[in-house]
């Protein structure tokens, strides 16, 4: 059952039309076969790019489509919607895109976002560390100036599609002052010195490899910084606050194609001589579930239309990132419910949709940050009156 949507306009509508025949016919039928298989759908974010669905946000000089995040998320939910791990490499890419679309030269935006625009380079993003996940600011992986290069040695961990990615936003210390030690490099995925880890053994996700970038004296060209040094944690920390609402609206698809698969199953399940639907504790588990998916999609939806004004945003897009996934989590675990023994089969998708809800609770800055987040923006908010 397709979501109820408010679109701003009538080309927006036009885009999610499009979003849903290509999810339809180019996403859905391949999920389950390509998460068995742990096999990464690199050919379908080249069909995205072709439909011009990989650089919504971004502006058409470069081959972006220059909509708001209302409607790019939208979009997003779409795709998490028929596929969660396409869902998510698109939200990875956008957020990957970032930096170089709002921070770097006009000559390195000219370079770079046409071919990532259009889905013929595909980017991923590179801060964490294994010993700096939440606190980003404890990353050690450096960068040194030698001539017109960096040398880069260090490792990033919990890379999503690393291996696969033709290009990374890297994070590295390029200076020991701390937060201000930080700088933001393009590094393309054959750099000498640069080598992916052995994918991470996950729960879910499986299509997307996770791994380790591994630098080991590698050169980045100086003109590949992105922002001044010292700027990278300021620069990945604002890219991170539109990541999340990605994260958030990823969340919602999954958890809107659960509550799909549970009105589906219980309309066509009979017990005791009538569709199990009908029995009034099945439906209250059905409305809870409903509730949750459309509270969460207005959530994001709220924190997008503060970002397309130009207002502050961070702390609604950390209490989207937060009340979807959570939201996510729930949903997932109740349409297993609703399946019963079958949906703890792998003859049903709803397995694989509460495996894949884990995750998106710990990317882009666990719940447990978000929360962190919100209360620091609400003690701030509440100093300035």
């Amino acid at each position: 059952m397709p979501a109820d949507r408010m679109l701003p306009t009538e080309q927006a509508a036009d885009l999610v039309a499009l979003t849903r025949e290509i999810a339809a016919k180019e996403l859905a039928p391949l999920a389950s076969e390509y998460e068995a298989a742990s096999r990464f759908p690199r050919e379908q974010f080249r069909v995205l790019g072709k439909a011009g669905l990989l650089g919504l946000p971004y502006p058409e000089r470069w081959g972006g489509a220059a909509q708001p995040y209302e409607v790019y998320l939208q979009v997003l939910e779409e795709i998490a919607t028929a596929w969660m791990t396409v869902g998510v490499g698109l939200s990875v890419h956008t957020m990957a895109c970032y930096p170089l679309a709002r921070f770097g030269s006009d000559t390195q935006r000219d370079e770079w976002l046409p071919d990532l625009l259009a889905g013929d380079v595909l980017g991923a993003y590179a801060l964490s560390e294994a010993g700096a996940g939440s606190d980003a600011a404890a990353l050690t992986a450096r960068a040194v100036r030698d001539g017109e290069d960096y040398r880069v040695t260090g490792t990033k961990s919990w890379i999503t599609h690393a291996g696969e990615a033709d290009f990374y936003t890297v994070f590295v210390r390029t200076s020991d002052t701390g937060t201000e030690g930080i700088s933001c490099l393009l590094a393309v995925a054959d750099t000498p010195g640069l080598a992916v880890g052995p994918a991470e053994h996950k729960m879910g996700l499986t299509g997307s490899p996770t791994a380790q970038l591994i630098f080991d004296d590698a050169r980045i060209p100086i003109h590949r910084r992105m922002g001044e040094e010292g700027e990278g944690l300021r620069i990945a920390l604002d890219a991170l606050n539109s990541g999340r609402l990605g994260i958030a609206a990823c969340a919602v698809g999954l958890a809107q194609a659960a509550l799909d698969e549970a009105v589906s199953y219980s309309i066509q399940r009979e017990q005791f001589g009538r569709p199990i639907i009908e029995f009034q504790g099945l439906q209250f588990l059905l409305a809870d579930m409903a509730a949750a998916v459309q509270s969460a999609r207005a959530t994001y939806l709220e924190a997008a239309r503060r970002r397309d004004a130009g207002l502050d945003f961070r702390r609604h897009a950390s209490i989207a990132k937060l009340v979807a996934t959570d939201a996510a989590m729930k949903v997932t675990t109740d349409a297993v419910q609703v399946l019963g023994g079958a949906g703890y089969t792998r003859d049903f998708p709803v397995e694989r949709y509460m495996r894949e809800a884990k995750v998106p609770q710990i990317f882009e800055g666990t719940n447990q940050i978000q929360r962190m987040v919100i209360a620091r923006e609400l003690r701030k908010a509440a100093r300035s009156r």
